[in-house]
């Protein structure tokens, strides 16, 4: 035991030097427990929220549209649908695609061709989303007597805008031309849409 000469009260008790390093030693490792299962249960929270965000089923299952244009005669037009949004399909007549070539790019506020916006060797079929790219309300002209507008392509109820048989933009507020979304042709009358 300590005396008053070692300058150490009665009260006090004395730990050897051991068991200091000892106690701290246990402190870390316990900290570091705590830390590591504090962390592997944040990961086990936020796992459900992170899965959350993966798309679901029926997303996933409409991701792709097939349609069978065998029906679609010349100068005709279908309303579908892709991912929930208007699709518009347009079998475009020999005139309509040479009205669309004479508009000089030059003069299109989003200068396209309808070559850029079809495939090649099937110029005639045109596929564009169904949303006017102002505010995103669904244009005429895709069904039969609606009002094409005076660029005989679509024309958009909303606020005017006025797209050609290319679904270019000529007239009004939208800034730029109908959407031509991923597509391809597994077949000369089958397209895979997305």
């Amino acid at each position: 035991m300590a005396t008053l000469e070692d300058g150490v009260s009665p009260n006090q008790t004395v730990v050897p030097p051991g068991d200091v390093i000892e106690d701290a030693r246990r402190r870390d490792y316990l900290k570091i427990a705590a830390v590591s299962v504090a962390g592997v249960g944040a990961g086990v929270a936020v796992l459900p929220l992170i899965n959350s965000m993966n798309p679901s089923a029926d997303v996933l299952a409409l991701s792709t549209t097939e349609l069978d244009l065998s029906a679609i005669e010349p100068g005709m037009a279908i309303k579908a649908s892709f991912r929930k949004q208007p699709l518009f399909v347009r079998n475009l007549t020999p005139a309509e695609i040479a009205e669309a070539d004479k508009v000089p790019v030059s003069s299109l506020r989003d200068p396209q061709t309808l070559e850029d916006r079809t495939k090649e060797g099937k110029t005639n079929w045109l596929i564009t989303l169904g949303v006017c790219t102002h505010l995103g309300c669904v244009p005429l002209g895709a069904g039969e007597g609606e009002n094409r507008g005076p660029f005989g392509g679509y024309f958009c109820p909303c606020h005017g805008s006025a797209y050609d048989t290319a679904g270019r933009i000529r007239q009004g507020p939208a800034p730029t031309n109908l959407q031509v979304p991923d597509y391809a042709f597994t077949s000369d009358t089958v397209v895979v849409v997305g």
